[in-house]
């Protein structure tokens, strides 16, 4: 590649980063936090990514980056399948299953689908006339589908772009909504070793609450007519956020490669974050990685606006088989910490041919 094309694919990538960075929506707002809702939008269900904490929403690849950054997921090589089961907040008693499958359409791109649903177990009914309970039970809900496309436009810039439907419930009341995500990948480097990256998430008009559980019934004061009150949910907004991204491979051989990675997110409902994070792999089949989140009072628990406290690890083993070596099993495992609760831990198993 000769340096005209070079200059010209870097001036392009750092003109868009100027321009989504310019976005009023996208600035960092401590005093918003605990204000919007959706926020199982914020979860990162999968296990390989979530060892690092995200740091490599840059070079994040296959079926992860529809969470992290959709443009990833133009690196499908043909099909990939992916799920992880997530112990959220460990002694919660609340679990996260995310589905995920990717497909190479051949020279138009790949397509994408991601389903994540949270699972709170059995809730008793408590009242304001029965705080013991007794009246039954109900299960609330939050789940997630994510349809995307991304595309290699150039052997150094990827693209995407993913549809997300949201849908939480609680007893008789529900709400649903869509929002969006984009992305886009800058490769560049002697090896391909160097990454940029930038992801605008959750993108949707505001959401509000219906059903029946909103209204209250009860007698007049003097006479026996019953009277049925409909009370209006307040609209709220989903936590849009912008990450920024860089990683750098380091390539000792065909033994062994030491990546380092860092991405900036600017909250638009909380603090903005910074997570730093480096992952040591050999032969392409033992990977180990670490991460550290950082905000601003990370480390007091009344300043923090996080459940999560810094630290995260994680490892995958790779198992490759056929033609090659081309496929492969592989098993993840991602560990948060977080207080309060006894950390996130996730476990998946991934399937790429």
């Amino acid at each position: 590649m000769d340096m005209k094309r070079i200059i010209k694919r870097s001036s392009a990538f750092v003109g868009l980063i100027a321009v989504l960075s310019s976005i009023p929506a996208m600035a960092g707002n401590p005093d918003r936090a605990g204000a919007a809702g959706a926020t199982q939008l914020l979860i990162n269900p999968w296990a390989r990514s979530a060892g690092w904490g995200l740091a490599n929403s840059a070079s994040i690849r296959g079926v992860e980056a529809m969470y992290g950054n959709v443009a990833g997921l133009a690196m499908v090589n043909k099909t990939e399948v992916l799920f992880t089961n997530t112990r959220w907040l460990e002694g919660s008693g609340v679990k996260i299953n995310s589905i995920g499958l990717g497909q190479k359409l051949g020279a138009s791109g790949v397509l994408g689908l991601t389903a994540t649903m949270m699972s709170f177990g059995e809730i008793d009914v408590r009242t304001y006339d029965s705080p013991e309970g007794g009246l039954g039970t109900f299960r609330p809900t939050m789940a997630n589908i994510g349809l995307s496309y991304a595309k290699s436009f150039s052997n150094s810039i990827h693209g995407g772009i993913l549809v997300r439907m949201v849908s939480e419930s609680i007893a008789n009341v529900r709400t649903s909504g869509v929002c969006f995500d984009a992305g886009i990948h800058y490769v560049t480097g002697p090896t391909d070793n160097v990454h940029f990256g930038i992801a605008l998430k959750n993108v949707g008009p505001a959401m509000a609450f219906k059903g029946d559980g909103l209204a209250v019934q009860g007698l007049l004061v003097q006479g026996s007519d019953q009277l049925t009150l409909e009370q209006r949910s307040a609209d709220f907004e989903i936590p849009s956020m912008l990450n920024i991204g860089a990683a750098y491979d380091l390539n000792m051989g065909e033994m062994h490669r030491v990546s380092f990675a860092a991405t900036f997110t600017s909250n638009s409902f909380t603090k903005d974050q910074g997570v730093f994070g480096i992952e040591y792999a050999f032969k392409k089949i033992f990977h180990l990685r670490g991460g550290f989140l950082y905000e601003e009072g990370i480390t007091s628990d009344t300043d923090r606006t996080t459940v999560f406290t810094g630290p995260s690890g994680g490892l995958s083993v790779d198992f490759p088989f056929g033609e090659e070596k081309k496929s492969s099993i592989a098993l993840d495992y991602g560990y948060r910490t977080t207080n309060p609760f006894s950390g996130v831990h996730s476990i998946g198993i991934r399937i790429a041919m």
